[in-house]
């Protein structure tokens, strides 16, 4: 009668070895970091072509006399975005970051843009503007900036709408 004794063979534990797997973890967080941003520019490519794509951005300059608690975006009458702003979303944006606020389709021709900003004005009191452009969408991408300052010498807020080109 044969018998068969089998050893389970220890895992090497040195130093060396738990390097090299740190190592290699470290490799493969990188790979999926790196297949991550490549499946999400090829996802926006495929939803967003560069012919149809618009997108809004929203920066905020000083804020000395407007607070911004939220913005509603119209395209055409239809609400495309809403965003209630956090305290450390609007301390960002105060220290010269821009938000992507929308990005879409739109068909190349006459649009119009509405955006509505709610907050805090002078002296305190609850505050609502909005700002309205009309645009001509062509074959290329279009970008937008809602672009919040403060005018010193009128004592208010300005609210803008940049189209770029």
């Amino acid at each position: 009668m044969l018998v068969y004794s089998h050893a389970q063979a220890e895992p090497d534990n040195t130093p060396s070895n738990e390097q090299s797997m740190d190592k290699r973890i470290q490799n493969l967080k990188m790979q999926v970091l790196e297949l991550n941003r490549d499946l999400f520019q090829l996802e926006e490519e495929l939803l967003f072509p560069a012919n149809t794509q618009f997108t809004v951005f929203l920066s905020y300059d000083i804020g000395s006399f407007f607070s911004l608690d939220s913005v509603q975006l119209k395209v055409n009458e239809k609400v495309v975005a809403n965003h209630l702003y956090t305290e450390r979303e609007i301390k960002a944006l105060k220290r010269g970051g821009t938000q992507k606020l929308y990005i879409g389709n739109l068909p190349s021709g006459e649009h119009e843009l509405i955006a509505f900003f709610t907050g805090t004005g002078p002296k305190g009191r609850d505050y609502r503007r909005g700002s309205t452009v009309k645009l001509e969408k062509g074959s290329d991408p279009q970008f937008v900036e809602l672009k919040i300052t403060d005018n010193s010498r009128q004592q208010q807020p300005d609210f803008a709408i940049k189209v770029w080109e």
